[in-house]
């Protein structure tokens, strides 16, 4: 798969098949618009083109907006491309954009940059300045402009937006085997590794301190978590802590990484940390001798749980 970060710096060598969205989470609820996709361009003969958006247009047209996104752009990028698509582009949302009429949109965007042979998009997508344009707008566009339309039904768009909705739910509450069911992947936060107050390295339970790049991103409910990442190309567990550290009085929110069998230096190094399941919740304790004994407590049932679901 090819990305561009600006439509303009796409060149069409032959007509494209297209679809357009935010794709957050690129869940199964996409991935059976993206399947239609790849499989319209198969039989066609086109090129599949994915068409997103950077910002988030929530981010640009409505003041104070605070949306948080399964994925960040390039969390997206990474999935998108195990899906067999040619080209993405991810073209910067301003308020400029925003206001291009539907038939300059069409015109000049889909016919004129994207080469397009087909488009599929939803029942209810609207387009253009102040989203005036629908799918009747857009088909009648199709002959002038002599491009296929092809509408994605009223239930395959509300199983995409109620995904969605569910995964945001899920992840909130802490329910990380119900999200990553709706995913078909494993949830993951992708941050660099910063000095912390070094606390864990004093009970024997030194941590890698996640600093998350976007701040949109949404982290899970607080608690302890088992985690899975690639490390020095070798696949390593640990657990994850998410919350305020109240047992020492923390006052900021902070994300822990205590690694199983691994001692290098991550420092400023990028990480990606998969989230396989939850343990339990973020407690006070009297005394930092507690804390050891509940972490030597989890890492016994996270390592069972390892023994347990890497079996299976």
């Amino acid at each position: 798969m090819k990305i561009y970060h600006s439509l303009k710096d796409f060149k069409p060598t032959s007509q494209t098949i297209v679809t357009l969205g935010t794709f957050d989470g690129v869940h199964k609820g996409h991935k059976k618009i993206i399947e239609r996709l790849v499989s319209n361009a198969a039989a066609m003969g086109g090129e599949t083109v994915i068409l997103t958006f950077f910002p988030h247009p929530r981010m640009i047209l409505q003041d104070g907006s605070d949306i948080k996104l399964l994925n960040t752009i390039d969390e997206k990028s990474i999935l998108l491309d195990q899906c067999s698509i040619d080209h993405l582009i991810i073209h910067p949302f301003d308020q400029e954009f925003s206001r291009l009429t539907a038939e300059e949109f069409v015109e000049d965007v889909l016919v004129k940059q994207l080469n397009l042979k087909k488009i599929i998009i939803g029942y209810d997508h609207r387009f253009g300045r102040n989203r005036t344009a629908n799918i009747d707008d857009l088909k009648e566009f199709g002959k002038q402009f002599n491009f296929e339309v092809e509408e994605i039904s009223a239930q395959e768009i509300d199983d995409v937006a109620v995904s969605s909705t569910k995964i945001r739910t899920a992840l909130t509450d802490g329910n990380i085997l119900l999200a990553n069911s709706y995913l078909t992947y494993d949830y993951f936060l992708t941050g660099t590794v910063i000095k912390g107050n070094s606390i864990g390295r004093t009970i024997n339970f030194p941590t890698a301190n996640l600093d998350i790049d976007d701040k949109h991103k949404l982290i899970p409910k607080n608690g302890v978590y088992i985690v899975r990442s690639v490390l020095n190309g070798k696949q390593t567990f640990g657990m994850m802590n998410i919350g305020f550290n109240p047992t020492v009085n923390g006052d900021k929110k902070t994300i822990e990484v205590h690694y199983f069998n691994f001692n290098d230096d991550l420092y400023h190094q990028k990480v990606q940390v998969t989230v396989l399941d939850r343990i339990r919740d973020e407690f006070k304790f009297n005394s930092l001798e507690a804390l050891k004994t509940q972490l030597e407590a989890d890492q016994k049932n996270t390592l069972d749980w390892i023994k347990k679901n890497q079996n299976e």
